[in-house]
């Protein structure tokens, strides 16, 4: 939980920002759309190859806490195997991150064919479609697990004033080597800086992160 609160956030100021959400729905929908278009054979490749090392399903989905607190299924690539969330406890005392989040670099459960997808952050691209039913957007704080909401505090909390996003500016920036209070902190501040050109910027730093990624896992 978090113990540097800095950022206060005018809740009734964020949600009048009508025009701003409006025409960032619009620009949500039209990308996300044309990007299933065009990555469309690069989704049919990247299932090919879970498929034939890892029999199972292509895409995971799991309940995750999107704006006001709404509980939606959000959709990735499979990079585990088949019973990855049965074995999270026994892990747990590994986690690499303060927190209620849970990050473990050389996690036994990831597959071959997930270790280069999470590297190059392609096990994200099915939220495209999360995006397009209108659940996240494509810059915005990341959904958190209901399991991780129940120990935020009041001051955590303020991440669920907006949609949450496929990226932010701390997945642009320090990606996985922020802790839970870091990750807090640059949510809240893309929060206060947002706008459609700033949420350009960040789409541009996470192409570009994506082609040369770093510390992704």
């Amino acid at each position: 939980m978090s113990t540097t609160h800095q950022i206060r956030l005018d809740k009734n100021k964020i949600a009048k920002r009508y025009i701003y959400r409006s025409v960032k729905r619009l620009f949500d929908f039209i990308a996300s759309l044309a990007g299933v278009i065009v990555l469309s054979p690069l989704f049919l490749y990247i299932a090919y190859r879970i498929k034939k090392e890892d029999h199972g399903p292509v895409l995971y989905t799991q309940d995750r806490v999107g704006r006001h607190g709404k509980i939606f299924k959000v959709y990735k690539f499979r990079s585990m195997i088949v019973d990855a969330d049965k074995k999270l406890e026994e892990l747990k005392d590994q986690n690499e991150v303060d927190g209620p989040m849970f990050k473990m670099k050389e996690d036994p459960r990831i597959t071959k064919i997930g270790k280069f997808i999470r590297k190059y952050s392609l096990d994200e691209l099915p939220q495209l479609f999360n995006v397009l039913k209108g659940d996240m957007s494509l810059v915005g704080p990341r959904p958190p697990l209901p399991s991780e909401v129940a120990e935020y505090s009041d001051y955590d909390k303020q991440r669920l004033y907006v949609t949450p996003g496929c990226t932010g500016l701390w997945q642009a920036t320090v990606r996985n080597s922020a802790g839970f209070d870091e990750m807090v902190e640059l949510d809240l501040k893309y929060i206060q800086k947002s706008g459609f050109f700033y949420d350009l910027g960040l789409i541009f730093l996470t192409v570009k992160i994506m082609a040369f990624p770093n510390d992704a896992y």
